[in-house]
Protein backbone atom coordinates (compact mmCIF):
# COMPACT_ATOMS: atom_id res chain seq x y z
CA UNK A 1 0.00 0.00 0.00
CA UNK A 2 3.01 2.35 0.23
CA UNK A 3 2.05 5.61 1.92
CA UNK A 4 -1.64 4.73 1.78
CA UNK A 5 -1.33 2.38 4.72
CA UNK A 6 -3.49 1.57 7.72
CA UNK A 7 -2.38 4.72 9.57
CA UNK A 8 -3.99 7.04 7.03
CA UNK A 9 -7.11 8.50 8.71
CA UNK A 10 -10.42 7.65 7.05
CA UNK A 11 -13.15 10.19 6.34
CA UNK A 12 -10.62 13.01 6.55
CA UNK A 13 -10.25 16.33 4.79
CA UNK A 14 -7.73 15.75 2.01
CA UNK A 15 -5.83 18.93 1.11
CA UNK A 16 -3.48 18.87 -1.87
CA UNK A 17 -0.64 21.35 -2.48
CA UNK A 18 1.62 20.73 -5.46
CA UNK A 19 4.71 22.51 -4.10
CA UNK A 20 6.12 25.24 -1.85
CA UNK A 21 3.83 28.11 -2.87
CA UNK A 22 0.65 26.12 -2.32
CA UNK A 23 1.62 24.57 1.02
CA UNK A 24 0.94 27.72 3.06
CA UNK A 25 -2.75 28.15 2.14
CA UNK A 26 -3.31 24.38 2.41
CA UNK A 27 -1.96 24.30 5.96
CA UNK A 28 -3.94 27.43 6.86
CA UNK A 29 -7.12 25.68 5.75
CA UNK A 30 -6.20 22.61 7.79
CA UNK A 31 -5.70 24.83 10.83
CA UNK A 32 -9.10 26.47 10.31
CA UNK A 33 -10.71 23.04 10.00
CA UNK A 34 -9.06 21.74 13.16
CA UNK A 35 -9.86 24.88 15.13
CA UNK A 36 -13.55 24.17 14.50
CA UNK A 37 -13.53 20.42 15.10
CA UNK A 38 -11.33 17.38 15.59
CA UNK A 39 -11.52 16.68 11.87
CA UNK A 40 -8.66 14.44 10.70
CA UNK A 41 -6.66 15.97 7.83
CA UNK A 42 -4.30 14.61 5.19
CA UNK A 43 -1.92 16.80 3.20
CA UNK A 44 -0.49 15.67 -0.13
CA UNK A 45 2.29 17.25 -2.19
CA UNK A 46 3.95 16.47 -5.52
CA UNK A 47 7.48 17.86 -5.16
CA UNK A 48 10.15 17.01 -2.61
CA UNK A 49 10.63 20.72 -1.84
CA UNK A 50 6.90 21.03 -1.18
CA UNK A 51 7.08 18.11 1.24
CA UNK A 52 10.09 19.62 3.01
CA UNK A 53 8.35 22.96 3.36
CA UNK A 54 5.15 21.32 4.62
CA UNK A 55 7.12 19.46 7.29
CA UNK A 56 8.90 22.67 8.31
CA UNK A 57 5.69 24.72 8.55
CA UNK A 58 3.86 21.93 10.36
CA UNK A 59 6.60 21.69 12.99
CA UNK A 60 5.99 25.37 13.76
CA UNK A 61 2.26 24.87 14.38
CA UNK A 62 0.59 23.66 17.52
CA UNK A 63 0.08 19.88 17.38
CA UNK A 64 -3.71 20.20 17.26
CA UNK A 65 -3.48 22.20 14.01
CA UNK A 66 -1.13 19.93 12.03
CA UNK A 67 -2.02 17.50 9.27
CA UNK A 68 -2.51 14.01 10.67
CA UNK A 69 -0.60 12.53 7.74
CA UNK A 70 1.50 13.76 4.82
CA UNK A 71 1.58 11.78 1.59
CA UNK A 72 2.70 12.21 -2.00
CA UNK A 73 -0.13 12.74 -4.46
CA UNK A 74 -0.95 9.66 -6.56
CA UNK A 75 -0.29 9.72 -10.29
CA UNK A 76 -3.34 10.97 -12.11
CA UNK A 77 -4.07 7.56 -13.61
CA UNK A 78 -7.44 5.88 -12.85
CA UNK A 79 -6.06 2.76 -11.15
CA UNK A 80 -3.76 4.75 -8.84
CA UNK A 81 -6.46 7.32 -8.10
CA UNK A 82 -8.99 4.59 -7.23
CA UNK A 83 -6.47 2.89 -4.96
CA UNK A 84 -5.78 6.15 -3.12
CA UNK A 85 -9.46 6.96 -2.68
CA UNK A 86 -10.22 3.42 -1.49
CA UNK A 87 -7.55 3.86 1.19
CA UNK A 88 -8.45 7.40 2.23
CA UNK A 89 -12.23 7.53 1.75
CA UNK A 90 -12.03 11.32 2.28
CA UNK A 91 -14.92 13.43 3.47
CA UNK A 92 -13.80 16.14 1.01
CA UNK A 93 -10.93 16.97 -1.31
CA UNK A 94 -9.39 20.45 -1.56
CA UNK A 95 -6.71 21.36 -4.09
CA UNK A 96 -4.86 24.67 -4.24
CA UNK A 97 -4.56 27.34 -6.95
CA UNK A 98 -3.89 25.80 -10.37
CA UNK A 99 -4.14 22.06 -9.71
CA UNK A 100 -6.79 20.35 -11.84
CA UNK A 101 -6.16 16.64 -12.29
CA UNK A 102 -8.81 15.10 -14.61
CA UNK A 103 -8.70 11.50 -13.33
CA UNK A 104 -8.95 12.30 -9.64
CA UNK A 105 -11.66 14.92 -10.15
CA UNK A 106 -13.70 12.54 -12.28
CA UNK A 107 -13.40 9.75 -9.69
CA UNK A 108 -14.30 12.10 -6.81
CA UNK A 109 -17.37 13.22 -8.76
CA UNK A 110 -18.37 9.61 -9.50
CA UNK A 111 -18.13 8.74 -5.79
CA UNK A 112 -20.06 11.80 -4.67
CA UNK A 113 -17.10 13.17 -2.70
CA UNK A 114 -17.18 17.00 -2.67
CA UNK A 115 -14.16 18.63 -4.32
CA UNK A 116 -13.03 22.24 -3.95
CA UNK A 117 -10.50 24.54 -5.56
CA UNK A 118 -8.90 26.79 -2.94
CA UNK A 119 -7.33 30.13 -3.86
CA UNK A 120 -8.07 29.41 -7.51
CA UNK A 121 -6.24 31.37 -10.15
CA UNK A 122 -5.66 31.38 -13.90
CA UNK A 123 -3.26 33.49 -15.91
CA UNK A 124 -4.22 34.82 -19.32
CA UNK A 125 -1.70 32.38 -20.77
CA UNK A 126 -3.43 29.49 -18.97
CA UNK A 127 -6.80 30.51 -20.37
CA UNK A 128 -5.53 30.76 -23.94
CA UNK A 129 -4.00 27.30 -23.64
CA UNK A 130 -7.11 25.70 -22.14
CA UNK A 131 -9.50 27.36 -24.59
CA UNK A 132 -8.21 25.14 -27.40
CA UNK A 133 -9.84 22.21 -25.54
CA UNK A 134 -12.55 24.18 -23.79
CA UNK A 135 -15.09 21.35 -24.03
CA UNK A 136 -12.75 19.00 -22.16
CA UNK A 137 -11.63 21.42 -19.46
CA UNK A 138 -15.15 22.65 -18.83
CA UNK A 139 -16.06 19.04 -17.94
CA UNK A 140 -13.03 18.70 -15.66
CA UNK A 141 -13.66 21.98 -13.85
CA UNK A 142 -17.36 21.23 -13.43
CA UNK A 143 -16.35 18.23 -11.28
CA UNK A 144 -15.51 20.75 -8.56
CA UNK A 145 -18.32 21.35 -6.10
CA UNK A 146 -17.13 24.94 -5.70
CA UNK A 147 -14.24 26.92 -7.18
CA UNK A 148 -13.10 29.50 -4.62
CA UNK A 149 -11.00 32.07 -6.48
CA UNK A 150 -8.86 34.98 -5.35
CA UNK A 151 -10.16 37.93 -7.33
CA UNK A 152 -12.89 38.97 -9.74
CA UNK A 153 -10.38 38.73 -12.59
CA UNK A 154 -9.88 35.03 -11.78
CA UNK A 155 -13.64 34.48 -11.73
CA UNK A 156 -13.99 35.99 -15.19
CA UNK A 157 -11.34 33.64 -16.59
CA UNK A 158 -13.10 30.54 -15.26
CA UNK A 159 -16.37 31.81 -16.70
CA UNK A 160 -14.72 32.10 -20.12
CA UNK A 161 -13.92 28.39 -19.89
CA UNK A 162 -17.61 27.64 -19.43
CA UNK A 163 -17.76 26.99 -15.68
CA UNK A 164 -21.29 27.78 -14.42
CA UNK A 165 -21.47 31.05 -12.52
CA UNK A 166 -23.02 29.45 -9.44
CA UNK A 167 -19.98 27.21 -8.94
CA UNK A 168 -17.52 30.12 -8.57
CA UNK A 169 -17.06 32.18 -5.40
CA UNK A 170 -14.59 35.05 -4.95
CA UNK A 171 -13.07 34.61 -1.47
CA UNK A 172 -9.84 36.63 -1.64
CA UNK A 173 -6.23 35.48 -1.44
CA UNK A 174 -5.64 32.80 1.21
CA UNK A 175 -1.90 33.37 1.09
CA UNK A 176 -2.38 36.67 2.91
CA UNK A 177 -3.75 34.88 5.99
CA UNK A 178 -0.96 32.32 5.83
CA UNK A 179 1.68 35.04 5.54
CA UNK A 180 0.23 37.05 8.42
CA UNK A 181 0.52 33.94 10.58
CA UNK A 182 4.10 33.30 9.43
CA UNK A 183 5.03 36.91 10.11
CA UNK A 184 3.66 36.65 13.66
CA UNK A 185 5.81 33.56 14.23
CA UNK A 186 8.94 34.92 12.49
CA UNK A 187 11.97 36.32 14.29
CA UNK A 188 13.01 39.44 12.30
CA UNK A 189 15.93 40.15 14.65
CA UNK A 190 17.52 36.88 13.56
CA UNK A 191 18.90 38.40 10.36
CA UNK A 192 19.53 42.05 11.25
CA UNK A 193 23.23 41.16 11.62
CA UNK A 194 23.36 40.98 7.81
CA UNK A 195 22.94 44.74 7.51
CA UNK A 196 26.24 45.82 9.09
CA UNK A 197 25.09 49.46 9.26
CA UNK A 198 24.51 49.81 5.51
CA UNK A 199 21.49 49.39 3.18
CA UNK A 200 20.50 45.80 2.42
CA UNK A 201 18.57 44.81 -0.71
CA UNK A 202 17.00 41.49 -1.66
CA UNK A 203 16.14 40.05 -5.06
CA UNK A 204 13.69 37.26 -4.29
CA UNK A 205 12.80 34.26 -6.47
CA UNK A 206 14.73 35.44 -9.50
CA UNK A 207 14.57 33.66 -12.84
CA UNK A 208 17.22 33.30 -15.53
CA UNK A 209 17.63 36.64 -17.30
CA UNK A 210 16.90 38.75 -14.21
CA UNK A 211 20.05 38.31 -12.13
CA UNK A 212 22.16 40.47 -14.46
CA UNK A 213 19.61 43.31 -14.31
CA UNK A 214 19.59 43.14 -10.51
CA UNK A 215 23.37 43.08 -10.34
CA UNK A 216 23.69 46.07 -12.69
CA UNK A 217 21.16 48.00 -10.60
CA UNK A 218 23.02 47.10 -7.41
CA UNK A 219 26.30 48.31 -8.91
CA UNK A 220 24.73 51.73 -9.50
CA UNK A 221 23.48 51.82 -5.89
CA UNK A 222 26.97 51.07 -4.55
CA UNK A 223 28.34 54.20 -6.20
CA UNK A 224 26.23 56.12 -3.65
CA UNK A 225 26.29 53.56 -0.81
CA UNK A 226 29.63 51.69 -1.07
CA UNK A 227 28.81 49.48 1.91
CA UNK A 228 25.44 48.31 0.55
CA UNK A 229 24.76 44.58 0.42
CA UNK A 230 22.63 42.42 -1.89
CA UNK A 231 21.01 39.04 -1.30
CA UNK A 232 19.86 37.09 -4.37
CA UNK A 233 17.55 34.12 -3.95
CA UNK A 234 17.07 32.21 -7.21
CA UNK A 235 13.61 30.76 -7.72
CA UNK A 236 15.28 27.37 -8.14
CA UNK A 237 18.13 26.93 -5.67
CA UNK A 238 19.96 24.62 -8.09
CA UNK A 239 20.72 27.81 -10.09
CA UNK A 240 22.81 29.14 -7.19
CA UNK A 241 26.17 28.24 -8.74
CA UNK A 242 25.42 30.06 -12.00
CA UNK A 243 24.20 33.12 -10.06
CA UNK A 244 27.42 33.13 -8.04
CA UNK A 245 29.40 33.08 -11.27
CA UNK A 246 27.38 36.00 -12.67
CA UNK A 247 27.89 37.97 -9.43
CA UNK A 248 31.68 37.60 -9.15
CA UNK A 249 32.53 40.72 -11.22
CA UNK A 250 30.35 42.85 -8.90
CA UNK A 251 32.03 42.23 -5.54
CA UNK A 252 32.75 39.63 -2.89
CA UNK A 253 30.26 36.78 -3.24
CA UNK A 254 29.18 34.26 -0.62
CA UNK A 255 26.75 31.35 -0.40
CA UNK A 256 24.11 31.25 2.32
CA UNK A 257 24.98 27.65 3.17
CA UNK A 258 28.58 28.63 3.84
CA UNK A 259 27.99 32.09 5.27
CA UNK A 260 31.07 34.18 6.03
CA UNK A 261 31.13 37.78 7.34
CA UNK A 262 32.96 39.22 4.32
CA UNK A 263 30.55 39.44 1.41
CA UNK A 264 28.91 42.11 -0.71
CA UNK A 265 26.53 39.76 -2.51
CA UNK A 266 25.07 36.63 -0.97
CA UNK A 267 23.37 33.93 -3.04
CA UNK A 268 20.80 31.86 -1.13
CA UNK A 269 21.02 28.15 -1.91
CA UNK A 270 18.50 26.97 0.68
CA UNK A 271 14.71 26.90 0.64
CA UNK A 272 12.49 28.31 3.37
CA UNK A 273 14.57 31.31 4.49
CA UNK A 274 13.56 34.07 2.06
CA UNK A 275 10.45 35.17 3.96
CA UNK A 276 12.33 36.04 7.15
CA UNK A 277 15.22 37.59 5.22
CA UNK A 278 12.82 40.22 3.86
CA UNK A 279 12.44 41.54 7.42
CA UNK A 280 16.07 42.68 7.45
CA UNK A 281 15.98 44.46 4.08
CA UNK A 282 15.43 48.05 3.02
CA UNK A 283 13.83 47.00 -0.26
CA UNK A 284 13.08 43.91 -2.32
CA UNK A 285 12.77 43.08 -5.99
CA UNK A 286 10.28 40.33 -6.90
CA UNK A 287 11.51 37.89 -9.53
CA UNK A 288 9.71 36.26 -12.42
CA UNK A 289 8.47 39.69 -13.42
CA UNK A 290 11.15 41.19 -15.69
CA UNK A 291 10.89 38.03 -17.78
CA UNK A 292 7.41 36.76 -18.74
CA UNK A 293 7.00 34.16 -16.00
CA UNK A 294 3.92 35.62 -14.27
CA UNK A 295 5.76 37.07 -11.29
CA UNK A 296 6.20 35.88 -7.71
CA UNK A 297 4.33 36.95 -4.61
CA UNK A 298 4.83 40.69 -3.86
CA UNK A 299 2.90 40.44 -0.59
CA UNK A 300 5.65 38.59 1.28
CA UNK A 301 8.13 41.50 1.42
CA UNK A 302 5.33 44.09 1.61
CA UNK A 303 4.17 42.41 4.81
CA UNK A 304 7.40 43.62 6.43
CA UNK A 305 6.58 47.18 5.30
CA UNK A 306 9.59 47.58 3.02
CA UNK A 307 9.72 48.94 -0.52
CA UNK A 308 8.67 46.33 -3.10
CA UNK A 309 9.63 46.54 -6.76
CA UNK A 310 8.63 44.21 -9.58
CA UNK A 311 8.78 44.06 -13.36
CA UNK A 312 5.82 44.45 -15.74
CA UNK A 313 5.01 40.71 -15.96
CA UNK A 314 2.82 40.06 -12.91
CA UNK A 315 -0.01 38.10 -14.54
CA UNK A 316 -0.18 35.52 -11.74
CA UNK A 317 -0.67 38.24 -9.11
CA UNK A 318 -3.35 40.62 -10.42
CA UNK A 319 -3.65 42.41 -7.08
CA UNK A 320 -0.13 43.76 -7.64
CA UNK A 321 -1.85 46.51 -9.63
CA UNK A 322 -3.76 47.63 -6.54
CA UNK A 323 -0.57 47.52 -4.50
CA UNK A 324 1.04 49.79 -7.11
CA UNK A 325 -1.88 52.23 -6.91
CA UNK A 326 -1.58 52.46 -3.12
CA UNK A 327 2.18 52.88 -3.29
CA UNK A 328 2.85 49.54 -1.57
CA UNK A 329 4.67 48.31 -4.70
CA UNK A 330 6.42 49.85 -7.70
CA UNK A 331 7.02 48.75 -11.31
CA UNK A 332 10.59 48.84 -12.66
CA UNK A 333 11.65 47.87 -16.17
CA UNK A 334 15.45 47.92 -16.16
CA UNK A 335 18.57 48.30 -14.03
CA UNK A 336 18.38 52.11 -13.99
CA UNK A 337 14.80 52.16 -12.68
CA UNK A 338 15.64 49.49 -10.09
CA UNK A 339 18.67 51.47 -8.90
CA UNK A 340 16.61 54.67 -8.62
CA UNK A 341 13.96 52.87 -6.57
CA UNK A 342 16.52 51.30 -4.24
CA UNK A 343 18.30 54.60 -3.71
CA UNK A 344 14.99 56.20 -2.71
CA UNK A 345 14.21 53.26 -0.43
CA UNK A 346 17.20 54.11 1.76
CA UNK A 347 15.77 57.56 2.60
CA UNK A 348 13.83 57.87 5.93
CA UNK A 349 10.86 59.68 4.36
CA UNK A 350 10.47 56.90 1.77
CA UNK A 351 10.57 54.26 4.49
CA UNK A 352 7.68 55.96 6.32
CA UNK A 353 5.64 56.41 3.14
CA UNK A 354 6.09 52.73 2.25
CA UNK A 355 5.20 51.68 5.78
CA UNK A 356 1.90 53.54 5.66
CA UNK A 357 1.03 52.28 2.17
CA UNK A 358 1.70 48.67 3.17
CA UNK A 359 -0.45 48.97 6.27
CA UNK A 360 -3.28 50.45 4.23
CA UNK A 361 -3.13 47.56 1.79
CA UNK A 362 -3.11 44.77 4.37
CA UNK A 363 -5.90 46.26 6.46
CA UNK A 364 -8.10 46.02 3.36
CA UNK A 365 -7.50 42.30 2.73
CA UNK A 366 -7.46 39.06 4.68
CA UNK A 367 -9.95 36.53 6.01
CA UNK A 368 -10.01 34.41 2.83
CA UNK A 369 -9.12 31.15 4.62
CA UNK A 370 -12.06 31.40 7.01
CA UNK A 371 -14.44 32.39 4.18
CA UNK A 372 -13.26 29.34 2.25
CA UNK A 373 -13.66 26.99 5.20
CA UNK A 374 -17.17 28.35 5.83
CA UNK A 375 -18.07 27.20 2.30
CA UNK A 376 -16.42 23.78 2.63
CA UNK A 377 -17.45 22.83 6.17
CA UNK A 378 -21.19 22.14 5.59
CA UNK A 379 -20.29 19.62 2.87
CA UNK A 380 -17.76 17.95 5.16
CA UNK A 381 -20.24 17.66 8.03
CA UNK A 382 -22.89 16.23 5.73
CA UNK A 383 -20.49 13.70 4.25
CA UNK A 384 -19.22 12.54 7.64
CA UNK A 385 -22.78 12.01 8.85
CA UNK A 386 -23.72 9.81 5.91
Amino acid sequence: MGEFGSRVPKNALWAHAVSVGEVQPALSLIEAAKDESALPCVLSTVTATGRTMAEKFSSMQKISSRADRMIYNPWDVPRFVKRALDALEPAAYVTVETERWPAILAELHARGIPAFLLNGRLSEKNVRSLMSQRWFWRGVLCCFTRLMVRFESDREKFLRLGVPEEKIVVTGDCKIDAMLKRKAEADPAKWTCLRRGAPLFIAGSTHKGEDEVVLDGFAKVRRVHPGARLIITPRRHERAASVVEAALPYGRVGLFSGMTPDWDIMVVDKIGVLFELYAAADAAFIGGSLVPRGGQNPMEPAMFEIQVTHGPHMDDFPDAGRMDELGAALVVRDADELADAWLRAAAPQEKERTRQASREYFTSVGGAVQRSWDIISPYVRQRRKS
